[in-house]
């Protein structure tokens, strides 16, 4: 394929494409630092939650020992069970936190992505772009600046 790109490129000089850094495009855009400060938000109050829930689940834990000689078998299996059941429970907590969070980090980021998809291909199309080249994924080591156009600044711009 790229030997096609190439010779195609040779036989027809309007053969242009852009390239740019979609993640710094993103992290430039006003609403980033906002939905980022959410998601910080949000995930402050999940590890408070969690800390909250392991101190309770420890303090438990060091009743249990401080007490276990003494409780007679029926208390001490009961007290066992109650700490099973909350173990569980906290490392369910810890799961379903962190499904919501990558799930609430995709949803508040959504928009913006979409934002930067439709501005990147409304400059493509007004600049007459085949195609626009992400950089970040280090796919292409090079990038003739006489072949293609470096569009972070346009972009950032846009997104403004």
């Amino acid at each position: 394929m790229c030997v096609f790109l190439s010779v195609h490129a040779q036989e027809n000089a309007a053969f242009k494409f852009g390239y740019l850094s979609y993640e710094t495009a993103l992290k430039s855009m006003p609403e980033y630092a906002i939905t980022e400060q959410k998601i910080a938000d949000l995930r402050s109050q999940y590890e408070a939650e969690t800390r909250r829930v392991e101190d309770d689940f420890n303090r438990k834990y060091e009743e249990f020992l401080d007490g276990q000689r003494e409780f007679p078998k029926t208390i001490l299996q009961k007290r066992q069970s109650e700490l099973q059941e909350l173990l569980e429970k906290n490392i369910a907590f810890k799961h379903k936190s962190r499904e919501e969070l990558a799930k609430a980090e995709q949803e508040a980021f959504a928009p913006l992505r979409i934002k930067l998809i439709e501005t990147i291909g409304r400059i493509a199309r007004e600049r007459g772009f085949a195609f626009i080249v992400d950089t970040d994924v280090k796919a292409l080591p090079y990038i003739n600046p006489d072949m293609g156009e470096d569009i972070n600044l346009l972009v950032q711009n846009a997104l403004k």
